[in-house]
């Protein structure tokens, strides 16, 4: 008989929440990372790349890449796959370097 690795753990997430991505609502699981959830809803990209726009989202998974770049509440350079979600989070797609306020 397969288990799945909730089963082998023996863990009970708690009960979902909201985040949004973009404008759309995302639901999140206690102790899930950005990156998971928006796996999780089928959003793969992020983040555009500073040259040429390209999309990307997660690579690692471990925060060594920097290619799950994201903002968060605000806050641009956000690691996705290490910033644990929580209820009413804000995600949006980072362009470029995260810091268009700053352009000159």
């Amino acid at each position: 008989m397969a288990r799945t690795p909730v089963e082998l753990a023996g863990a009970e997430p708690g009960l979902s929440f909201a985040i949004t991505f973009d404008g759309r609502e995302v639901p999140a699981l206690p102790g899930q990372t950005v990156a998971a959830a928006l796996w999780a809803a089928g959003i793969l990209a992020w983040r555009t790349t500073r040259d040429g726009g390209r999309p990307r989202g997660a690579f690692c998974g471990i925060g060594q890449c920097y290619d799950c770049l994201a903002t968060v509440n605000d806050h641009p350079n956000r690691r996705a796959c290490l910033v644990p979600t929580r209820p009413g989070d804000r995600v949006t797609t980072q362009e470029g370097h995260g810091r268009a306020d700053l352009a000159v």
